[in-house]
């Protein structure tokens, strides 16, 4: 098998460079940080500039953790433009990488699979990291960081570690000097994938090391974490078998489509409900629009953050697969009064269409002998309902046409139609 080259790029402080380049400053001198000032004190930053990191000021910090002595400027969130300006640096790479040995990993994160690249353009990868980084930084004036590593894995570990202690903003790794290098490495948390739990577990049995992971017993490892420690000792040998044709090829065994929320206070038991009932209604126009159905439905309901409860949880299962509102929307209120604690406020929402398949399926449009004429009709002109709705959406905004409930004082979905990923699109 022909060795592979790849590349990974990383947008610096991606947010906080949009907002500095749009206002003609350099993001490497200029305190900003990128918060909603309308939330409180306690609002998490989404960026922060390089400068402000050089002062130790953690990336993901509270406006109220910033330093008082420290200037900056609060910069509210633009979604919309930094998905734009994402679209371009996307751009930049389509001119010189095919798309398909392109993975976009975030907005401001891809991997490139430069291998059969580097003879086309004749230069090494350090040289086509550089090109790339420099289009980027010329054409939109943001910078960037790179890793190159030999397999994807190492890449990204390129990237995230040994590229911010370079000169060039450029980290290369193989196996040999993955194992030379980061093999001793701590904290493990600085490694992709071992997130605190992880960590914690394996500091109970003394392993703190990608080198202490390579040279324990792998029985032991998957007795604690399962099938997950085949990445794990995968990882830990620099190795990743992965390629981005695999990720490209990858096709799931069943779908879901979610949708999440945060609240902003704590919400009464009917507020909660209003809040299910708006956001379901908003997933199954999304069902319509993508032509797709469910066989039911799942809500996670989290209380006040006060109380330290168990979230409540359940499914509720529809009588056929279905995108109808006026067949989902009854039977996930149902559900919400059913496991719902009357008496405890609610804080997080979580809902989920399971096992969604295209509404074309013939199994999908056969009768059965429960069926009723009268009902198919109603839920064929309520299909033409939602379809006409989503119509009006693209054509005039989100907003355009909205229900009874959308206007009561606990609804959330006309301020939720004017952000993206939970924050303002800046449109």
């Amino acid at each position: 098998m022909k060795n592979r080259t790849y590349i990974c790029i990383d947008l610096k402080s991606f947010y906080a460079s949009v907002e500095c380049v749009e206002r003609g400053l350099d993001p490497m001198t200029t305190n900003l940080v990128v918060a909603d000032p309308d939330r409180s004190e306690k609002t998490i930053c989404l960026a922060i500039t390089p400068s402000m990191k050089a002062l130790g000021i953690n990336n993901r910090c509270r406006i109220f953790e910033i330093p008082k002595n420290v200037d900056y400027i609060i910069a509210p969130p633009r979604m919309q433009k930094y998905i734009d300006y994402a679209a371009e640096i996307y751009a930049i790479y389509l001119r010189y990488i095919s798309k398909e040995d392109i993975h976009i990993y975030s907005v401001d994160e891809a991997f490139l699979d430069i291998t059969e690249y580097l003879v086309i353009y004749q230069m090494n990868a350090k040289e086509m990291a550089m090109m790339l980084m420099g289009e980027v930084l010329r054409e939109v004036g943001v910078r960037a960081t790179c890793g190159i590593g030999t397999n994807l894995y190492l890449a990204k570990i390129a990237l995230d570690i040994t590229a911010k202690h370079a000169v060039d903003f450029i980290g290369v790794l193989d196996e040999q000097s993955f194992r030379k290098i980061l093999w001793d490495h701590t904290p493990l948390t600085d490694f992709w994938r071992i997130g605190k739990g992880t960590a914690k577990t394996l500091s109970r049995y003394g392993i703190n090391t990608m080198r202490q992971i390579a040279e324990m017993d792998e029985g032991f490892l998957y007795t604690l974490f399962g099938i997950d420690a085949e990445l794990l000792i995968d990882h830990a040998w620099g190795r990743e078998p992965v390629t981005i044709a695999d990720i490209k090829a990858y096709k799931p065994k069943t779908n879901c489509i979610s949708s999440g929320q945060v609240l902003m206070r704590d919400y009464s038991f009917e507020e909660g409900r209003l809040i299910v009932r708006e956001m379901m209604d908003l997933l199954c126009l999304d069902l319509v629009d993508k032509g797709i159905v469910t066989d039911s439905v799942s809500i996670q309901i989290g209380y006040s953050n006060a109380l330290k409860v168990e979230s409540a949880k359940g499914t509720a299962k529809l009588s056929k697969a279905t995108s109808a509102d006026r067949i989902i929307l009854p039977a996930v209120t149902k559900l919400y009064e059913r496991i719902v604690d009357r008496k405890k406020p609610v804080r997080r929402i979580n809902i989920s269409c399971n096992h969604v398949a295209e509404e074309n399926q013939d199994d999908m449009v056969q009768l059965s002998l429960f069926d009723h004429p009268k009902e198919d009709e109603a839920v064929a002109r309520n299909h033409s309902v939602q379809k006409a709705v989503i119509d009006i959406k693209k054509k005039y905004g989100k907003n355009a046409i909205l229900k009874g409930m959308n206007y009561s004082e606990a609804a959330t979905t006309r301020e939720r139609n004017r952000q993206i990923g939970g924050h303002k699109s800046g449109e």
